[in-house]
């Protein structure tokens, strides 16, 4: 009989070595992926239980996010990546502030309100130079007091940065996953540090990401008929393009005044800002707020606030590369302004009486709106405030 023989020691070992990392592969849990649309329209979902695994929620203070760099991460943290946020409104609009509290507080970030002011209350003598209060209307005037004041702010408490929004905000629930791209949108559309102080990089002056609506910068009637190799032109043109992003309404029902039909649906763009309507939300890096609360407030003021900001703006990128400063003028004073279309804060108009939609204007007096919407939002946050509380499914605005 043949004697059976042991294998050799280094050949036990190496089989050894290799079941071992076999099992290490099979059986270690894949790291989460973002995807922003992947729980879309999920069921409600049982207790976790030791057998099965529980979907991360892309919202709330929990969520850490998945970006790289990973730094870029911070956008979600309780200020967004900010060094604070600002809420501007009206004392007595309690219901306002009510909302605002909910779901700031259920989708993970916190807020702190700068009353806003009552333009029969500002004095002749603290109104901008060649503003004419008459034309401008009381209650302009009292909404550019109130963001001024917020402006003020992030100087006065030396702050890196801050988002500045207005009392009837709404968002998306996925608020979070969505300014992560465009935190690696601003910082790849201006120069940026490897390891800037800001996740959004720090040559900013201001990001505008709640507006009516506005055109790319480049075909604006004093830019479009200049040469494509005009440094002006180069520099407005670029775009950090965000594809099959579902946070993006059908092209069919998304708002603005870019013809998204002309584009794949479900784009939205990062660019250089052109002429902005509206200020819903917006923010400042230290050295914007020094340069806005100069334009619209110890220099001049132009017009309503939100008219004299997106001129600041306009100037600023109009001018850019324009070696004759004469022509020049004051170049918007070098501000850098970043835009996001379409816009990931709108303005919510909330059921109840239509009227209680704006302080600065009254429009169809005695209405009710039997449900509130938000346009260009999919996953209300205003609208989904039982489902986050309940842990319920998500309700989309566009189904």
């Amino acid at each position: 009989m043949v004697a059976l023989r042991q294998p050799p020691r280094h050949v036990v070992i190496g089989i050894a070595a290799f079941l071992l990392v076999a099992c290490f592969v099979l059986f270690t849990p894949r790291s989460a992926r973002l995807d922003l649309g992947s729980v879309s329209h999920s069921a409600p979902r049982p207790p976790p239980t030791s057998s099965s695994k529980k979907t991360e929620r892309l919202y709330g203070k929990d969520y850490r996010g998945h970006s790289t760099p990973a730094d870029v991460n911070r956008v979600t943290n309780g200020t967004l990546g900010f060094g604070n946020i600002f809420v501007v409104g009206l004392p007595e609009r309690s219901d306002k502030r009510d909302a605002i509290a909910l779901t700031s507080s259920l989708t993970g970030f916190h807020v702190e309100w700068v009353d806003g002011v009552k333009g029969d209350t500002i004095p002749d003598k603290a109104v901008p130079f060649g503003t004419d209060r008459k034309k401008l209307w009381e209650t302009n005037l009292g909404s550019w007091r109130g963001h001024m004041n917020a402006v003020r702010k992030i100087i006065e408490d030396d702050l890196d940065s801050a988002l500045i929004m207005e009392d009837d905000m709404d968002w998306d629930v996925r608020i979070k996953p969505q300014l992560e791209r465009v935190a690696q949108g601003a910082r790849a559309l201006l120069s940026s540090a490897s390891k800037p102080n800001s996740p959004y990089g720090d040559d900013w002056d201001l990001m505008w990401l709640g507006h009516c609506g506005e055109v790319f910068p480049e075909t604006l009637d004093e830019n479009k008929e200049k040469p494509a190799n005009d440094p002006g032109i180069q520099y407005m043109s670029r775009k950090f393009v965000i594809e099959k992003d579902l946070t993006v309404p059908p092209k069919d029902r998304v708002t603005g005044l870019v013809d998204f039909k002309n584009h794949p649906e479900y784009t939205r763009w990062v660019h250089i800002t052109g002429a902005p309507i509206c200020t819903f939300a917006y923010a400042l890096s230290q050295r914007g707020a020094r340069k806005v609360l100069f334009d619209l407030s110890v220099d001049h003021l132009t017009g309503p606030f939100d008219n004299a900001l997106a001129g600041l703006c306009r100037r600023a990128v109009s001018t850019w590369g324009v070696k004759d400063f004469a022509a020049a003028g004051d170049r918007g004073l070098d501000a850098k302004c970043i835009s996001v279309t379409p816009p990931i804060f709108f303005h919510h108009k909330a059921k109840g009486l239509v009227n209680g939609d704006s302080d600065i204007q009254t429009v169809n007096d005695g209405q009710i709106r039997e449900k509130g919407k938000t346009e260009n939002i999919v996953w209300s946050a205003r609208n989904n405030i039982k489902n986050m509380i309940m842990g319920t499914r998500m309700e989309s605005q566009y189904e």
